[in-house]
C-alpha cells in the first residue's frame, strides 16, 4: 500500500491507496492556513480601506501639529500688530491677519495643541472611568450592578454640553486645559460604561471564561486576562468617534467663552473671535473652523473603519 500526497489550497491532505481505482480513505489533515487573531484580521482589512489611510494620515498630521506646532510656523501666535488688522494672505502669512492683527496661520497651528490635548486626555479619562465601571457592573452583576447602572443613569441623565457649561462657570478663576478635561470626562464616561457592560455581559458567557474557571483562576484575573481584553473592540470604536466629540465639546465652550481661557489659543477661541469678520472677512473664521471639521471628520472616518473591521456582521454586508 502507497502513500499518496494530495495538495488542495492551503491545505495537504495524506490518502493511502487501497484499491486499484485510486479510491482512498484520508488518513489525515494538515491545515497550514490557521485562522489569524481578530486583531490581525482587522488589520488585514483596514490596510486595504483607502479611508483608513486618509483618516490615519489627517489625525496623524494633528498630533504632530500638537506636539511641535514651531515645526510648521515660527511666527508668534500670541504677538499681534494692530497696524495689520485684517490685512490680506501674503509669502510670509499665507492665511492673513485676523482683527487683532495677529497672524492667523500661526494662530491654526498652535491651535492643535490645546483643542487634541483636550480631546485626547478626555477620551482616555472617559476610557478609564467608563470602562472599570462598566467592567465591574457586567462582570460581577447582583446588586455592584444595580448600584453602577443607576449612577450611571443619573449621570447619562444630565445634558452633557449644558453641565459643562454650568460647571465650568463655577471654574471661571480656574479655566485651563485640565479644568476642561476634567469636566467633560465626568459627565462624559456613562455612555462608555454601558457599551463596556453590554460586552463584558456577552463574552463572560463564552466557554473559555468557563475553562479558566475550570482552571482556578481567580476572578479578578480572568476579568483583566480574559474577559476585557475579548471586549475591548467596542471600547476602542466608541473611544475614537468620542475623541472628535470631545475636541468639538472643548471648542463648543471655548466659542461660549467658558472654555480656555483667552490667553490660550484654540481653534474655538477664534472661531469666536473670527465671527465678527464674517461678512467682511470670512476668511478669518474659515481657517481655524476648517481645521476643526478636518480633525474631527478624521477620527469620526476612522472609527468608522474600525468599527467595520472589527464587527464580523459589518464585513458581510
Amino acid at each position: 500500500m502507497s502513500e499518496i500526497k494530495k495538495t488542495y489550497p492551503g491545505q495537504e491532505h495524506y490518502v493511502s491507496e487501497v484499491d486499484e481505482t485510486g479510491l482512498g480513505a484520508v488518513d489525515a489533515v494538515r491545515d497550514e492556513s490557521a485562522p489569524s487573531s481578530m486583531w490581525g484580521e482587522a488589520w488585514k482589512i483596514l490596510r486595504k480601506r483607502p479611508l483608513f489611510w486618509v483618516a490615519a494620515v489627517i489625525i496623524f498630521a494633528a498630533v504632530i501639529l500638537a506636539a511641535f506646532p514651531s515645526l510648521f510656523t515660527s511666527m508668534d501666535p500670541k504677538f499681534c500688530e494692530l497696524s495689520r488688522s485684517m490685512e490680506l494672505p501674503s509669502g510670509k502669512h499665507p492665511f492673513g491677519f485676523d482683527r487683532q492683527g495677529c497672524d492667523i496661520y500661526a494662530r491654526t497651528v498652535y491651535g492643535a495643541r490645546a483643542s487634541v490635548t483636550v480631546g485626547i486626555f478626555t477620551a482616555a479619562a472617559v476610557v478609564l472611568i467608563g470602562a472599570l465601571f462598566g467592567a465591574l457592573a457586567g462582570y460581577f452583576g447582583g446588586v455592584l450592578d444595580a448600584i453602577l447602572s443607576r449612577v450611571t443613569d443619573v449621570v447619562f441623565a444630565i445634558p452633557f454640553l449644558l453641565a459643562a457649561i454650568v460647571v465650568m462657570q463655577l471654574f471661571r478663576d480656574y479655566r485651563a486645559t485640565w479644568t476642561v478635561v476634567l469636566v467633560l470626562a465626568i459627565f462624559g464616561w456613562p455612555s462608555i460604561a454601558r457599551i463596556t457592560r453590554g460586552s463584558v455581559m456577552s463574552v463572560k458567557n463564552e466557554e473559555f471564561v468557563a475553562a479558566a474557571q475550570a482552571l482556578g483562576e481567580s476572578k479578578w484575573r480572568i476579568l483583566a486576562r480574559h474577559i476585557l481584553p475579548n471586549s475591548a473592540a467596542p471600547i476602542i470604536v466608541y473611544a475614537t468617534v468620542a475623541l472628535g466629540t470631545f475636541i468639538v465639546a472643548e471648542a463648543t465652550l471655548s466659542f461660549l467663552g467658558v472654555g480656555l481661557p483667552p490667553e490660550v489659543v484654540s481653534w474655538g477661541g477664534d472661531i469666536s473671535k473670527g465671527q465678527v469678520a464674517l461678512r467682511s472677512q470670512p476668511l478669518v473664521l474659515f481657517y481655524p473652523a476648517g481645521a476643526l471639521a478636518i480633525t474631527v471628520l478624521s477620527f469620526i472616518m476612522m472609527g468608522d473603519v474600525v468599527r467595520d473591521a472589527l464587527d464580523p456582521k459589518s464585513r458581510e454586508r
